[in-house]
């Protein structure tokens, strides 16, 4: 047995067996509450910078397989798991969880109470904490003062985002895609509907993206504050009006702050499955993947034109947007879902309607739906 300590700002220490790789990694420790869907989250471009804490105590049991990535890399900074299966049985699986970790040099615990841990973060909301070097004798003191002085990253977009323009080919809707750390499923979901699809890096122009003649724009969900995503705010204001918008996660925070609303950082993240949102347009109630750590404040939005149109049911946090002046809507939660419910797919279906309604009319100054 190999030790490992994870050492949080708060003076918490869980000693635990080591896999992955075997260096040490700081971040922010937040929990994950996906029952499945171990692969899709770890490969979640939102999750840059993060020390991931699985709830669901066995994780691995059904390995990696080629179809389940949403980016090409590993975006977190760690994995935290009770219990690690380490000979994984599944007809798709490639390889273990333990190997790709090693083979993407991140480091993993297992074999602590993540109970404890989650209610820990649960109570006192994300810490910043550090995954020790693999049978490494360290020394608490010096580890603490390490993680209470490290300062969290603010460039978290631009490790995630595509460097260079790339196309994903389709007959349909043009759509431009303004990558701040796209997951591969909101692609997928763009294909299936036949949709001619170009992602572009966060810092690409509204010049350079009108040019490229779109039907539509899609932002994309990423890691971390949207305060900190320079420019991406006064280019998503100079593209209200031109082209109809639909933003996803980091994308409906940004879109926010174009119109004039605020953000601010949540106690406890929402990662996982089944979080229930209510349309309050619709009155539908759908189960939905998230993965978020900050959120759209309510109490901001009044003279900025836009409406609440989803809720979260468990803490009544703003899950939706649609403005009243522009063909713009956004969610905060993932409907292309990968991993959790794919309730809320036909958020796609209504942007294509968008895209169709403003080429009908020949301008983007209506209400979305």
């Amino acid at each position: 047995m190999t030790k490992r300590y994870l050492v949080l700002e708060d003076g918490s220490i869980f000693e635990g067996r080591a896999f992955g790789a075997e260096s040490a990694s700081v971040g922010e420790a937040v929990f994950a509450t996906g029952m499945t869907g171990y692969q899709e989250t770890i490969s979640n471009p939102s999750g840059c910078g993060q020390i991931v804490v699985m709830t669901y105590p066995l994780i691995g049991n059904y390995g990696i397989n080629r179809d389940d990535y949403e980016s090409i890399d590993l975006a977190i900074n760690g994995l935290v798991v009770r219990e690690l299966t380490e000979e994984p049985s599944n007809f798709r699986s490639g390889m273990s969880l333990g190997d790709l970790l090693t083979l993407k040099g991140i480091p993993g615990i297992q074999e602590i109470d993540t109970r404890k841990l989650t209610r820990l973060l649960r109570d006192k909301g994300a810490l910043k904490g550090k995954l020790t070097a693999a049978g490494e004798d360290i020394d608490i003191d010096a580890v603490l003062a390490e993680v209470q002085g490290y300062e969290l990253p603010t460039d978290l977009v631009s490790k995630v985002s595509t460097k260079r323009p790339y196309p994903s080919p389709g007959l349909g809707k043009r759509v431009v895609v303004i990558d701040y750390g796209i997951k591969h499923g909101i692609l997928r979901e763009l294909n299936k509907k036949d949709c001619d699809v170009i992602v572009v890096p966060h810092d690409t122009s509204a010049k350079e993206i009108l040019a490229l003649f779109p039907d539509g724009i899609l932002l994309s969900n990423g890691p971390g504050n949207p305060e900190d995503v320079e420019g991406a705010v006064d280019t998503i204001k100079e593209l209200l009006g031109k082209k109809p918008i639909f933003g996803i996660g980091l994308g409906h925070q940004l879109f926010a702050l174009a119109c004039g609303a605020k953000t601010a950082k949540m106690k406890n993240s929402h990662i996982g499955g089944n979080y229930p949102v209510k349309d309050l347009i619709t009155n539908r109630t759908d189960l939905t993947s998230q993965s978020h750590g900050y959120e759209v404040l309510e109490d901001s939005l009044a003279g900025t034109g836009l409406e609440v149109t989803h809720k979260a049911l468990n803490d009544n946090c703003v899950e939706g947007l649609r403005s009243e002046k522009y063909e713009a809507f956004t969610v905060q939660f993932h409907p292309e879902a990968s991993p959790g419910p794919q309730d809320a797919s036909y958020l796609f279906d209504r942007f294509i309607q968008l895209m169709t309604a403003s080429n009908r009319k020949g301008n983007s100054n209506a209400k979305t739906y």
